[in-house]
């Protein structure tokens, strides 16, 4: 799904090498079976069979049902900021290695056109048959939450054959398990939106907890002096403006992968008030203007090494 993924595994008294290393192996091969089925980049998976078959019951396996299913509860939750259709916008917008050459934004009439396609309400999910039907226009992309949910999986294979310290990433979703066999937490930095890829102006531990960031600096271009990204606002059409970057972090990894895009959207004032309203999460977010907002929760749990640089 168009990003990397890393399991870091210590052994234990229960787990030597050889058998961590199996299960890291096991991981891995779970990881490729889900993504063949959520990713909309392959023309053979579930995804890509219920956009290609709009008006028609599709029905799926549990793992993609249930994470349409959570696509769908963080649509009302955020009051449609985060929305899985958000996919019929595609098509204009080119980031990553789609891009082209000399990028521009698509015209506000080709935005209009598929805007109206954009609505997660209309998604009809049937849970007795795991069937999902879609409208005529519309396109579900999972991009947004599925890597959450497979991150989730791994940490609860791992977790169930008896591996207790391990950290599992896939770009930027992570979860920590236990602590490290020295006593020391697992830590993560949040990368400077405006500084080089790998800098951080923060860490934050994730002890049994899951961390997810989105941000403007990923998949992006320029046209015209002005900063144009993959994180599309579902009312506008357009890339959201209100923040540079938003981490979530959350007890489980589906539920932070869900919650950073809306909150990205919403802005900081919205978008903590969400946060807030979940239970045992938190969030770190730099806004437009350079600012950082921590939510109540993890005050206290952040460290600032610095101030974001500041930037376009």
């Amino acid at each position: 799904m168009g990003t990397r993924v890393q399991i870091i595994t210590f052994t234990s008294e229960r787990r030597d090498e050889a058998v961590t290393r199996k299960l890291a192996e096991r991981a891995y091969a779970e990881i490729g079976q889900l993504e063949a089925r959520m990713s909309e980049w392959r023309d053979d998976s579930e995804v890509s069979r219920i956009n290609q078959n709009t008006g028609r019951a599709i029905e799926v396996s549990k793992d993609t049902y249930d994470v349409i299913a959570k696509g769908i509860w963080a649509g009302w939750v955020s009051r449609g900021a985060f929305d899985i259709t958000f996919a019929a916008l595609g098509d204009l917008w080119k980031f990553g290695d789609a891009a082209e050459a000399n990028p521009r934004p698509p015209s506000p009439a080709q935005v209009q056109a598929k805007k109206k396609h954009v609505d997660f309400r209309g998604v009809r999910l049937d849970a007795a048959r795991h069937s999902v039907t879609i409208p005529a226009g519309s396109k579900l992309g999972l991009g947004g939450i599925a890597k959450g949910y497979i991150v989730d999986r791994v940490a609860g294979l791992l977790r169930t054959a008896g591996v207790t310290s391990f950290l599992v990433q896939a770009g930027g979703d992570l979860y920590g398990s236990g602590r490290k066999p020295d006593g020391t937490p697992w830590v993560s930095g949040i990368q400077d939106p405006r500084g080089k890829i790998g800098s951080y102006f923060a860490m934050l531990e994730l002890t049994d907890h899951a961390f997810s960031t989105a941000g403007d600096y990923a998949r992006a271009f320029t046209f015209e002096g002005k900063r144009y990204h993959h994180i599309l606002d579902p009312q506008t059409g357009y890339p959201a403006d209100a923040c540079r970057s938003v981490t979530i972090w959350a007890k489980d990894a589906l539920t932070a992968d869900a919650v950073d895009d809306a909150v990205f959207i919403l802005g900081p004032e919205r978008g903590l008030l969400l946060v807030e309203e979940l239970p045992d999460a938190g969030a770190v977010i730099v806004d437009k203007r350079n600012k950082v907002w921590i939510s109540k929760r993890l005050a206290g749990r952040v460290n600032v090494l610095h101030a974001p640089t500041d930037g376009p």
